[in-house]
């Protein structure tokens, strides 16, 4: 299978998802990996706190008794959408020379991009440029996901039968993502969920996005119910993170982050997708 990095770049209306494959690029950069710790200033540390003892293992086997409601991320958890914002990222960044016209890997872009709300990548990425020039960037970069999403976009296996599930049930549900709107409303209605979500939460619409609980705690206040009946799906370490800073639960998704970073970040198992029986026997045990 030929790596991401090896691909010309088309022209931007011919750009497709089909040509991403899941592997990752082993072409050498000069660039340095941020350093996110680096960039944090003391007003912005995550408080530390204890996920809710509601998901537990026991004989190998988790429970979730009393369960009111579950918390979706939408990239990476709805929907493989990672390989399109990598793609949109890995063209516009060359065009603009970052890294010094090198384009980045995939395992760049896991580690200093995945998970991050576009106003703080303005900074991580472009802190030399002003702050209206590389808003625009990451506004052009959206419109470069949106139209590839609105051809290539699937959702992740399972996700079907979970939300059936779901309704049978009637449990309270939310979206909560860093995603701007456009792309969250976007991706909602590609997959037939506009009707199915309750709340949609957006992060830049918080005080504070993700990494930290805000998004989460608005949409508990938003749909009344007490984190200690709530689990939350995420697929990025930041979503983790925001997740148990709620003080939720957290199931990570293996869609392209590896199972060890969503670990080291909180999360107390991790799926491949909604057909894992890991999630189906935590579900049936309710």
């Amino acid at each position: 299978m030929v790596a991401l990095a090896s691909f010309t770049l088309l022209p931007r209306p011919h750009l497709s998802c089909d040509h991403i494959p899941n592997t990752y690029s082993k072409k050498t950069l000069i660039y340095r990996p941020i350093n996110l710790k680096n960039l944090a200033s003391s007003s912005t540390t995550l408080p530390r706190m204890s996920v809710s003892s509601n998901l537990q293992q026991v004989d190998g086997k988790y429970s979730l008794p009393s369960l009111k409601a579950i918390l979706f991320d939408i990239d990476g958890t709805l929907c493989d959408s990672d390989p399109i914002h990598y793609y949109a990222f890995r063209e516009m960044l060359q065009e603009v020379g970052f890294n010094g016209g090198i384009t980045i890997t995939e395992e760049f872009f896991v580690n200093n991009i995945s998970g991050m709300h576009n106003e703080e990548l303005c900074r991580v990425l472009l802190p030399d440029w002003d702050l209206q020039r590389a808003r625009k960037f990451m506004e052009d970069k959206e419109d470069l996901f949106r139209r590839l999403a609105a051809e290539q976009l699937k959702p992740v296996q399972g996700l079907e039968n979970l939300c059936k599930w779901i309704e049978e049930r009637g449990l309270k549900r939310a979206a909560v993502t860093n995603a701007p709107r456009p792309n969250a409303e976007l991706i909602i209605s590609i997959l037939d969920l506009t009707n199915f979500f309750e709340i949609l939460v957006i992060g830049n619409e918080c005080d504070r996005a993700k990494p930290f609980p805000d998004p989460y705690l608005k949409a508990l206040q938003a749909l009344e119910v007490s984190q200690e009946h709530v689990f939350v799906l995420e697929d990025s370490v930041s979503g983790v993170k925001a997740g148990v800073a709620a003080g939720m639960p957290v199931v990570g998704l293996g869609t392209r982050n590896p199972e060890n970073l969503l670990l080291d970040a909180g999360a107390s198992f991790v799926i491949k997708d909604f057909d894992d029986p890991k999630l189906w026997t935590a579900l049936d045990n309710i």
